[in-house]
């Protein structure tokens, strides 16, 4: 039995709710399909982030246009993008919207034409597209959408169609890539996304997620996430007589519940009154309670309109006349210190993206000027990357992301920004600090870019960790606890001890040209270790320069490079 004819904002707002939802909960088990058996493969973490993002800001937007909905939902995605995954999603929704932004509701060819869209922007946001990732998902999906659609299918049928295929392809991605074939996993990106297409074939099949399945903000969160725009927006010109809404009012209501009610819920009739009361309105609900926000003059006649719907669960009212007088009051205290920050700007902003305090405090001495805290297990999406370049009011700026899975969200971020930026591709920290000694103040960026790219081919980068699961990847057979010694991207050794994996990995990265070879010990690891490890170094070559610092970085006991 087909249960939606069309896709309107109601539906729209379930179906990116229960993706986000769903994600949220199987983030963890997508982490654990990264090829690497390390403990920061992060594809759930950064796609369920990046997809949160994107719900707050389609819940923001007060149009019932899905077109429009659509389109706050690509804005979010984009801003909140985390890592490689998070990057081709937010293209995804991005190729998406822009097929369906002008539509105030969904039939089942403007969905069809809309996925596949989706489909054609990510492919053209990877510079190389690999076959048996993400991208053969939505490939794939959007063709049995489309194909279905031609045949006359409703919306249900199409996702039905476009869902079975995803998973399908899924299936398929240790054949196209035999990395994951050898390793026994699906592409980590790839299930996130088969994910997010079910749960839309699940809203659209009046497969409800169940009540303790789904993630409500609490109060704390709703205030955040409505309100933040307002208390940090720039308004300290503002007189508060201008305000012509002076109040702030929040109510969240049990649909059904309490002795007043008088009207049965309809989204629309509840929107349409609250809409005549003043601006800034947005309303949110599922089956059990409906949450309002509104800039109005009338807050009592917000609160009686809600209970005639349920009882009232929450309600706050802020006075925004008032708050614009603190923030009038505050305006000479803020401006000094802006003042006193302006004396320091540089002229090239050198943004690292870097965990660690040790590590952090040493890139810094390096030439560094803004950090990125970030990195291994908690990738900073591009909005995080925009507001460091942005705020540091340089003419122009470099970015280190330090991590391969950073370099999508790095390069959307120099796309977006307000000043000329170039991203240097340091796939660590150890490549991030051999980079900055390419850096010269009196070239240009371009130059000053060139050079510290062709640092990066100058050092050879090594960390230490643990394996999290049983795998044979590359001929080597890794065993669970075990550590594993990673060169460039690539498993090296592993060995039960992790001073003898250490020792072994700078061994396998000496040659005739070795000179100095840099340890870096974190949170997991002690300076008697590191010594351990230099006194082992010198004994297979006393030649050898070896420094240590410590660098407070987690998952990695070691980050060690030779140069």
């Amino acid at each position: 039995m087909i249960v939606t004819e069309k896709i309107t904002n109601h539906e729209f707002g379930k179906m990116v709710q229960a993706a986000s939802t769903v994600l949220n909960q199987n983030a963890e088990f997508i982490n654990s399909l990264n090829v690497f058996p390390v403990p920061d493969g992060d594809t759930g973490t950064n796609m369920s982030l990046s997809l949160a993002s994107g719900l707050k800001y389609e819940r923001e937007e007060t149009s019932d246009s899905v077109g429009k909905l659509s389109v706050a939902l690509a804005k979010g995605l984009l801003m909140g993008a985390r890592g490689n995954s998070g990057v081709i999603l937010s293209q995804i929704f991005r190729g998406f919207s822009k097929s369906i932004e002008e539509k105030p509701s969904l039939d089942a060819q403007d969905l069809a034409e809309a996925l596949s869209a989706g489909a054609e922007t990510a492919y053209k946001a990877v510079m190389k597209p690999t076959e048996g990732t993400i991208l053969t998902v939505v490939r794939e999906a959007a063709q049995a959408a489309r194909n279905e659609a031609n045949e006359g299918g409703s919306v249900v049928t199409v996702m039905d169609k476009a869902s079975e295929a995803a998973k399908v392809a899924l299936a398929s991605t240790p054949d196209l890539l035999p990395v994951l074939k050898q390793v026994g996993v699906v592409d980590s990106g790839g299930q996130g996304l088969a994910f997010v297409l079910s749960a839309f074939d699940d809203i659209l099949n009046g497969r409800e997620i169940s009540e303790d399945q789904q993630h409500q903000p609490d109060n704390t969160e709703m205030d955040e996430m409505i309100d933040a725009e307002h208390h940090r927006s720039v308004q300290g010109k503002l007189n508060p007589d201008d305000i012509v809404y002076g109040y702030c009012t929040e109510i969240m209501v049990r649909i059904g519940k309490g002795k007043e009610v008088d009207h049965k819920f309809d989204y629309d009739t509840f929107y349409k009154y609250l809409a005549d009361l003043g601006d800034s309105l947005l309303v949110v609900n599922d089956d059990e309670v409906v949450k309002v926000h509104v800039h109005t003059e009338h807050p009592g006649k917000v609160m009686a309109w809600g209970q005639s719907f349920g009882d009232l669960a929450k309600v706050k009212v802020d006075n925004m006349r008032l708050q614009q007088e603190t923030i009038i009051e505050n305006d000479a205290e803020e401006a000094a210190s802006e003042a006193k920050a302006s004396e320091n700007i540089p002229e090239t902003a050198i943004i690292a993206v870097a965990s660690g305090e040790g590590i952090q405090t040493l890139f810094k001495s390096l030439g560094v000027t803004h950090i990125i805290s970030g990195g291994q297990t908690m990738n900073p999406s591009t909005e995080d990357i925009v507001n460091a370049i942005n705020d540091s009011q340089a003419k122009e700026a470099i970015i280190l992301p330090n991590n391969k899975n950073i370099f999508l969200s790095a390069e959307q971020a120099a796309e977006v920004a307000d000043i000329p930026t170039k991203v240097v591709h340091s796939r660590s920290i150890s490549q991030g600090m051999t980079a900055l000694l390419g850096f010269n103040p009196e070239s240009d960026l371009d130059g000053n870019t060139a050079s510290m790219e062709e640092n990066l081919s100058t050092v050879k980068s090594g960390e230490v960790t643990h394996a999290i699961r049983d795998t044979e990847l590359d001929g080597i057979q890794i065993k669970k606890g075990d550590f594993m010694g990673i060169v460039d991207g690539k498993i090296k050794v592993t060995r039960p001890d992790m001073i003898d994996t250490s020792v072994a990995m700078v061994q396998s990265m000496l040659d005739e040209d070795s000179e100095i070879v840099t340890i870096i010990y974190g949170t997991d690891a002690t300076e008697e270790e590191a010594n351990k490890i230099e006194d082992a170094v010198m004994a297979i070559d006393g030649d050898l320069e070896v420094e240590i610092h410590e660098g407070d970085q987690p998952v990695y006991p070691f980050v060690i490079s030779v140069e």
